[in-house]
């Protein structure tokens, strides 16, 4: 997907938390408590991610970028879920095909700002969807 495309995607789909929340049985304290959670480690899901990339750790750099897909498509971060699957098809592109010492900080340097940029705006809409108990 190019990144006009990702850019296009809804920040969040409220669907997906409607959907989470009739899957936990309309118990609102659980379903705070796993979006909160969502909320919670989102720096440490960051802080992986541009860990493991700009060391060249080519597991542990796909291991944090399907973890960051993987909850975000959980809580409806379309856009966001969306950064960190071209994040993983980057990765899986060079597997194998380069110097990972090398590559992984230049395909940081090309996917983790914007990353950064969309867990903020994502946090935000997610802390105020909260505030309004949608």
């Amino acid at each position: 997907m190019t990144q006009p495309d990702a850019y296009a995607r809804p920040l969040l789909d409220p669907a997906v938390l409607e959907r989470l929340r009739d899957d936990l049985k309309d118990d609102e304290g659980v379903w705070k408590v796993f979006v909160e959670n969502f909320i919670a480690q989102m720096p440490q899901r960051l802080q992986k991610v541009r860990l493991s990339l700009t060391t060249g750790d080519v597991a542990g750099s796909m291991d944090a970028v399907l973890s960051l897909k993987t909850s975000s498509q959980m809580v409806g971060a379309e856009r966001l879920a969306t950064y960190a699957a071209e994040l993983e098809q980057a990765l899986r592109r060079q597997a194998g095909s380069a110097d990972p010492a090398v590559a992984l900080p230049l395909i940081a340097a090309a996917h983790l700002r914007r990353i950064k940029q969309c867990a903020q705006r994502t946090v935000y809409v997610l802390q105020n969807h909260l505030i309004q108990g949608h």
